[in-house]
């Protein structure tokens, strides 16, 4: 016999449609089937990252800074297509069909990935001396429909799945909410896992036994992550589909502009602004948001101007909660835009760094040379380290100073992370400077000089990547949640794309490849006065943060408002540093 207090208050439903039972559903019960299919994921789409580059280069015989700036626009578009991953999971199938659907997409994208690394046809001739015959045009188009499957089922996986674990917990229950900050922590550490063995496991194997494994195992690997995570639905928590919040948006937009131009006023505290008379909101499955005074320009378009006049047309009159779910977005997009910088310099790992590592000593022991493409590892073993360190010594120790559950506030978090970033660049440009000056003179420093950078870019992402995980899950109304973590996520893509921007920029102004600071030959560059520009571009960006913060206003309170840093105090009605 199930009773009120062990059903859940949120609005989730199980698998049979019924409010979901706590005793039965979500928690930690249902969220390993959800961890595993991210692990596989990660693990599928690090082993490509990380060593495309080769393949395109080695045999599909294009020119390395063409394969290059292909792989890097491959990684930004399947991180900016989250945003319609979202869409898609918040407007029509929800977010386990989404996850459901967008895996198919990506076992199929890597079925095809495997037969192009395995069939002969379907890459140009072995080339032993240049130059060497290109792909032809079927061939690479081959190529790029699977990588285009891949990235368009990243998109619409990514920003679903963090959003579907943290669903599976009750916010209005205190032991629950505590434990979906947790969750976030572990689903974090679940990405490395997976991100490890993708860059070490099969690099490896890709090197010694060929394509078509590496491509092979994480395409098996995929499909029965699909089967796993099915396997888990009697336990998941599920919410239904809210609508396009991209359509509300619009409408918000429309009808604020339209009542402005009309001379419409708003009268003081909101007396003359319309909500439906309902418990619930009309946005479906969304409780009601209350009024805020902050961007009070857009509660134009929820004023009452005809009171016998029509009102279930969103297109002429809003709600006060359509028009706060809004607000709710505009809100976080100054955070968004102050953590890009952070992106521009993990972007370094996959490309700059690779290539550091090629002209390094890789030997270890007499029999084994580690890839150059395994070089990233460093930085998910960083997290597989500090992700446990943090949540078992570190939360505890900041709860039981500050007060707050989760130790410090989310925001102060990523500040964290962004203000290790400056560190992590200091470190790639002392490191390769010295790197080539033993170039200079015959000789080649080990691979281990890599390994602080690595593991500071890395400490910066396990601050800043769960803070904003925690972040924009928070700060989302109920029906953006999904569009919330899309937006977050494709600051990744976005930086991706800047980070080549940026190199095409320092090339062009610094005298081209011939005898510029980026020259194909790593030895006669020099690559670390690009990396003191990103130190520079994270330092300035860390401020602008601080700014940012200290101005913030939530969507609510924080549970530990008062919570103080040794710079200042937390705003009293938002998660702001200061």
């Amino acid at each position: 016999m199930k009773s009120a207090s062990t059903l859940v208050s949120n609005g989730s439903i199980d698998y049979k449609g019924r409010i979901a039972d706590k005793r039965e559903t979500g928690g930690w019960k249902a969220s390993p089937y959800i961890i595993v299919n991210e692990v596989v994921e990660r693990f599928a789409f690090f082993s490509i990252a990380v060593n495309m580059v080769a393949y395109l280069v080695g045999e599909m015989h294009q020119p390395l800074p063409e394969a290059a700036t292909h792989v890097t626009n491959w990684s930004g578009a399947a991180y900016v297509l989250t945003l319609l991953g979202a869409f898609v999971a918040d407007a029509y199938l929800g977010r386990f069909s989404t996850i459901i659907t967008f895996s198919c997409i990506y076992a199929l994208g890597m079925v095809l990935l495997t037969l192009s690394g395995s069939i002969d046809t379907l890459r140009p001739p072995q080339c032993a001396t240049k130059p060497c015959i290109q792909a032809s045009t079927s061939q690479t188009s081959f190529l790029y429909c699977a990588m285009t499957l891949i990235a368009l089922g990243t998109g619409g996986i990514k920003p679903c799945v963090s959003s579907f674990g943290a669903d599976q917990f009750d916010e209005s229950d205190p032991i629950e909410a505590q434990k979906k900050y947790s969750f976030f922590n572990w689903f974090y550490f679940a990405i490395n896992m997976g991100a490890m063995f993708g860059i070490t496991l099969l690099v490896y194997v890709q090197v010694e036994f060929g394509w078509g494994w590496g491509f092979g195992i994480p395409a098996g690997a995929t499909f029965a992550s699909i089967f796993i995570f099915v396997g888990g639905r009697r336990k998941y928590r599920y919410q239904k589909p809210m609508g396009s919040a991209f359509t509300r948006f619009v409408q918000v937009i429309v009808v604020s502009l339209r009542n402005h131009l009309k001379g419409v006023g708003v009268v003081r505290e909101g007396g003359n602004l319309y909500e439906v008379d309902s418990k619930e909101s009309d946005i479906c499955g969304a409780a009601k948001l209350p009024h805020t005074q902050q961007y009070r320009y857009l509660d134009k378009a929820a004023v009452i101007i005809e009171p016998d006049g029509e009102k279930k047309n969103r297109w002429k009159i809003c709600t006060i909660t359509q028009v706060e779910e809004f607000k709710s977005f505009i809100r976080i997009l100054p955070v968004w835009a102050a953590t890009i910088a952070l992106s521009i310099s993990y972007a370094q790992l996959s490309t700059f760094f690779i290539a550091q590592a090629n002209t390094m000593d890789r030997n270890l022991g007499p029999d084994f040379k580690i890839p150059a493409g395994s070089v990233p590892v460093f930085s998910s073993f960083n997290a597989l380290i500090v992700i446990p360190i943090y949540e078992k010594l570190a939360v505890p120790f900041f709860r039981a100073r500050t007060g707050h559950p989760r130790g410090i506030t989310s925001l102060q978090r990523i500040g964290a992370g962004l203000f290790v970033s400056i560190f992590a660049m200091v470190s790639a440009a002392a490191v390769e400077r010295t790197r080539r000056g033993e170039s200079s003179g015959g000789s080649r420093v080990s691979v281990f000089w890599l390994f602080p950078q690595c593991f500071l870019i890395g400490t910066a992402e396990v601050f800043s990547y769960v803070g904003q995980l925690e972040f924009f899950y928070d700060e989302a109304t109920e029906g953006t949640r999904s569009i919330s973590s899309a937006v977050f996520l494709s600051e990744v893509g976005i930086g991706s794309w800047l980070s080549t921007a940026a190199v095409k920029m320092v090339v062009r102004g610094s005298g081209g490849v011939k005898k510029g600071w980026l020259r194909e030959d790593l030895n006669e560059s020099r690559l670390d006065y690009f990396y003191w520009i990103l130190t520079g571009v994270n330092a300035l960006n860390f401020f602008v943060y601080l700014w940012v913060a200290r101005r913030y206003k939530g969507r609510r309170s924080e549970p530990a408002a008062a919570v103080e840093l040794a710079a200042g105090q937390v705003h009293d009605k938002g998660d702001g540093i200061f």
